[in-house]
């Protein structure tokens, strides 16, 4: 087991010094689930107290979309009364589930802390999914109530029979929803707008959400999340924050001001991913707005960074790369910028190098690494460590611990190779809902068996695939990321992918899947160059055999991972076909 000391860098020091004893992010052992953690002693212990604690923030913007704006007081009041009726009109009890399916509205926000602040459990659903997914996870977790927009609202509907006359509220529908269908705009107008708290008792150890993998291995699980795994993980943003200040500021956190510029974030993950649960979360604790969009258009967020002075933007990788590359050619309406955040996809060290080359250390850029089982970031590199280890996903945050494991034999490896990844600490959630098979698998008295592989060196964690990707060429193992890494060093492409194919001789031979950039040639003499690109940078065996070229950008998920079954499919069929590169 690794318990990885926080020395090394200014901003390591900074943090064993804020985490000490004492200190307003003081570390304490507890007992959780009968294992010994380390958690905080100090904040909010459930996110029923976190939206709570917003009061403080008064007419300061929250939520911002489009020209709609809703001030912290106005969201609370929302929270306030819909927890009421959520206990008064639909009869739920502590436990019950609130399923929730829409894009990045606005009314996102009261949805899902009127669930917290009642002792009920969000159960956020993958937009995207169809009406087969969509009553998969419905009928899984039980849900006991609905909320969905329009789209997703036509998907479910047909099958609230079906789930046991469950109710259905329409966001920004139509005046006249299908039929046992509730208009949001109807539930609003019964809401008591001086609703008082509900007096429900919220523990830290109770379920706050059900979150469903993506699925692409098969049938999505729901990682149940408790108040203490958010907690934790809102906790460990706020301490980055306050570690940034003070790095800026000669390693003393400034004293704050009042009278400051309100900080505001960017946020163009799907809210029903833990990124998504992050940035809502996150705000609502440090008292930031939170901007959300449609849909990601790079045009329409850069007016918002401007318009809004906002001082984060987070999102996937390939979404951040188009924001740093406009920037590249007009850096005004970023100015206000000093932070950029990625996650949910690995990161090519060549965009880190690039946001360091095109900002120098006016933005600093951020990694979190984690999974919907860890909540969000287990790791993070940020700022200068970050561009001084650009292949790296970080270190721990506080509290949390780490093995490499040999996946054959169950033994940690020494420190510096390769195994795979298992994590333990107050953010990794209790399991999966109504899987105890599943379980079972991915977690061992409190680790969780994370399926990436990847090595630990003097702290810092490194990231090398995931163990269902790796390519085992005659009997070498050859790591995707590695090698998409390379590629994205090749001023050609604009987006990569490595994928094994069965061979005959070698047992699998390793095949790039490139999207070109604009006014590249996608033919034989391209593909030579990235091959002796790759060759200049790793041994002659991580080479591609094949480069295959796709004018589409790679298919991918909602948040950002690309889908590498689909991908292997077509490859084979198209590698069949002859004539490739």
């Amino acid at each position: 087991m690794t318990r990885v000391a926080y020395g090394g860098s200014l901003r390591a020091e900074l943090v064993d010094r804020f985490t000490a004893p004492g200190q307003e992010f003081e570390l304490v052992e507890r007992v959780v689930g009968d294992i010994p953690m380390r958690v905080y002693s100090g904040g909010p212990a459930t996110l029923r107290e976190l939206v709570l604690a917003t009061e403080a923030f008064g007419d300061r913007d929250f939520l911002v979309y489009q020209d709609e704006r809703v001030t912290f007081a106005q969201h609370l009041r929302l929270v306030t009364g819909l927890a009421q009726c959520l206990l008064e009109q639909y009869l739920l009890r502590p436990g019950d589930r609130v399923a929730v399916t829409m894009r990045n509205y606005p009314e996102w926000g009261p949805v899902f802390y009127a669930a917290q602040v009642a002792g009920l459990v969000a159960v956020p659903l993958n937009a995207w999914w169809t009406a087969g997914e969509l009553h998969y996870a419905l009928a899984d977790c039980g849900a006991r109530l609905v909320f969905a927009d329009a789209e997703r609202s036509a998907l479910i509907a047909p099958h609230l029979a079906e789930l046991g006359d469950v109710p259905l509220v329409e966001v920004r529908g139509s005046a006249a929803p299908a039929r046992g269908v509730r208009p949001w705009a109807d539930l609003v107008e019964t809401l008591d707008p001086h609703a008082t708290v509900p007096d429900v008792a919220v523990a830290p150890e109770d379920d706050a959400t059900i979150l469903y993998t993506s699925g692409t291995t098969g049938r999505p699980k729901g990682a149940v999340s408790t108040h203490l795994n958010h907690c934790t993980n809102v906790r460990n943003m706020l301490l980055g924050g306050v570690v940034s200040a003070a790095l800026a500021n000669g390693g003393v956190p400034p004293v704050p001001d009042p009278d400051a510029p309100q900080q505001g974030a960017l946020c163009t993950f799907a809210m029903f991913h833990i990124a998504g649960i992050n940035a809502l979360c996150g705000t609502a604790h440090a008292g930031t707005k939170l901007v959300t969009m449609y849909r990601w258009d790079r045009v329409e967020a850069r007016e918002l960074i401007r318009r809004e002075r906002l001082t984060m933007a987070a999102g996937v990788p390939t979404v951040m790369r188009q924001l740093v590359e406009d920037a590249a050619e007009d850096p005004a309406p970023l100015a206000s910028l000093a932070g950029i955040g990625m996650g949910a996809a690995p990161i090519p060290p060549e965009l880190i190098d690039r946001i360091g080359g095109t900002f120098g250390s006016l933005i600093a850029p951020t990694n979190g690494y984690g999974l919907t089982e860890t909540t969000s970031a287990v790791t993070t590199n940020i700022g200068a460590d970050y561009l001084a280890h650009p292949d790296s996903v970080g270190r721990l945050v506080p509290g949390a611990d780490v093995r490499v494991v040999d996946p054959g034999s169950g033994a940690d490896v020494p420190d510096g190779e390769v195994g795979e990844l298992w994590f333990r600490g107050p953010n990794v959630v209790r399991g999966y809902w109504n899987d105890p098979v599943a379980t079972e698998a991915a977690f061992t008295d409190g680790w969780f068996r994370s399926g990436d592989l990847g090595r630990v060196q003097e702290g810092w964690v490194y990231v090398v695939d995931r163990m269902k990707d790796v390519v085992i060429r005659g009997g070498e193992n050859i790591y995707c990321a590695e090698v998409e890494a390379a590629l994205f060093e090749h001023p050609s492409v604009a987006d990569a992918a490595l994928v094994g194919v069965a061979d005959g001789m070698l047992g699998e031979e390793a095949v790039a899947v490139i999207q070109p950039r604009p006014g590249v040639a996608a033919d034989q003499g391209t593909a030579d160059e990235l091959r002796r690109h790759v060759a200049q940078r790793l041994a002659a065996f991580k080479v591609p055999r094949h480069v295959l070229f796709r004018a589409d950008p790679l298919p991918r998920t909602p948040t950002g991972k690309v889908l590498k079954r689909d991908l292997r499919a077509a490859v084979a069929a198209e590698l069949a076909g002859g004539a490739v590169g």
